[in-house]
């Protein structure tokens, strides 16, 4: 199915040489989700496969690849600001440029028409085709190849075990896509609709990557807890941790409705799933979770929120508030800041709204007075307020660690010299007063937490 717009073939008038097809390298900047951070790995991987080298900066890059974020405004900006600056390498090298992802998704021709120097365009669907599509660009063709593919034909890209070698962690893509269509949310028009890759296959991954040291794999997905793949998703992490090499399993991102029974059951009997769970709710008022066509009222998710904690306690829960949603009163605000501070979530990604394209709330802003748009200084003072509110919160769950004596993962060397960094169970980040012998990349070690910062931790071996 595909949704192919050729707009060009480049002249062939004298211009920056085409990068050899030799020891090429490709540069990917990612915007957005841990499921973008998945998609460019994949990427990676697979052009390491037709003579690609990863490169450490653009500057020396034959090929840079944007993976692009739609979620919000402000990320499309961030992409055609860096395309400003890649734009000179470009120039300089004769390098490709190429964007992926949600923008690409969502922009489609447009994006080729609106910034000239950009060669190719991909939806998260045509990843497959990516070194086909660099060769058809060093034929100096110009396209967008942002076709959906049919859900029993679409095939996950497959993280390659031997590129994993040497790391800690891993991302290992469940499902893809959303069934929700929020009032906010553009990712069913970017993403597509749900699909599920069988569980064999994640089982599979899983197992593969343990075998080269990988000690933690985070299972991602749009809308992971919804899984469809021959089992639950409850059952799916049940047979990821019966993997022996594997220590720890996370996923992300989850929906309040598919927090089912049987998925707080396997947080209270199975260990080697982290008790770290996001869980975003939006906003703390009914009656703006009704516009935003979410599917749970705020007593529903924090009664499911309960379970959770009552289920497996000290489990740190982040969430995401959406501030200024079209209609949202001073009330409706003061309900969200009185569900964070029932709830004290471990973090909040907090945003303004902004609005989306082909989104409901996009298109019924100042239609009624229920959809009248909040004023943007209104909106952001709303915003300031809630941040505050969470590093207070923030703070306090951190500062309570001080003595504590904690598990961390090793994931290697400290951006400061003498320091090795990890994680705790709960997702914290923990700086390390040692060094690569006593705290070997890929060890779990006893650590005693000596300094709570704002956002990480620090402490030295128990």
């Amino acid at each position: 199915m595909s949704d192919l717009v050729t707009l060009s073939k480049k002249p062939a008038a004298p211009g920056p040489a085409v990068p050899s097809a030799g020891a090429r390298k490709v540069f990917v900047h990612t915007f957005g989700c841990q499921m973008n951070e998945s998609d460019s790995q994949r990427m990676i991987e697979l052009l390491g496969r037709h003579a690609f080298t990863r490169a450490a900066t653009a500057d020396e890059a034959d090929l840079i690849l944007l993976n692009t974020c739609a979620v919000r405004e402000k990320a499309e900006q961030k992409l055609l600001s860096a395309l400003g600056r890649y734009r000179e390498v470009k120039a300089r090298r004769g390098a490709l440029i190429a964007v992926s992802g949600c923008v690409a998704q969502q922009e489609k021709d447009r994006l080729l028409a609106r910034v000239p120097y950009v060669d190719f365009v991909f939806g998260p669907d045509n990843i497959g085709k990516l070194p086909e599509m660099v060769d058809r660009a060093g034929a100096r063709e110009r396209f967008a190849e942002t076709g959906w593919m049919d859900s029993e034909e679409y095939l996950f890209p497959r993280a390659d075990p031997e590129a994993a070698r040497g790391r800690v962690t891993a991302f290992v893509t469940a499902m893809k896509g959303c069934d929700n269509v929020c009032a906010f949310c553009i990712v069913p028009h970017t993403r597509g609709r749900e699909v599920s890759r069988p569980y064999p296959e994640v089982v599979a991954e899983c197992a593969d990557l343990a075998a080269v040291g990988v000690r933690e794999v985070t299972l991602v997905g749009q809308n992971v807890n919804s899984y469809a793949g021959g089992c639950t998703f409850a059952e799916l992490l049940r047979r990821v941790a019966a993997i022996p090499a594997l220590a720890r399993i996370r996923f992300t991102t989850s929906h309040p409705h598919d927090l089912s029974d049987s998925l707080i059951d396997v947080f209270r009997d199975e260990p080697k799933v982290m008790p770290h769970f996001h869980l975003p709710v939006q906003s703390g008022s009914d009656a703006v979770l009704a516009r935003m066509r979410r599917d749970y009222t705020a007593a529903e998710y924090l009664d499911r929120f309960d379970r959770l904690r009552a289920a497996r306690p000290g489990v740190a829960v982040t969430t995401d508030f959406i501030v200024g949603f079209p209609g949202e009163t001073d009330a409706d605000f003061e309900a969200s800041l009185a569900l964070l501070e029932r709830a004290r979530f471990e973090q909040s990604f907090s945003f303004v709204f902004s609005p989306r394209p082909h989104t409901v709330a996009g298109l019924k802003l100042d239609t009624a007075p229920e959809w009248r748009e909040v004023p943007r200084d209104v909106a952001v003072a709303r915003l300031e307020r809630l941040l505050a509110v969470q590093r207070r919160i923030a703070a306090g769950i951190l500062a309570a660690e001080l003595g504590k004596v904690v598990e961390v993962l090793v994931e290697g060397p400290s951006d400061e010299p003498g320091e090795r960094v990890g994680r705790t169970p709960e997702n914290r980040v923990v700086h390390l007063a040692a060094d690569e012998a006593s705290a070997p990349t890929g060890a779990r070690v006893a650590a005693r937490i000596t300094r709570a910062g704002g956002s990480s931790l620090s402490g030295v071996l128990a």
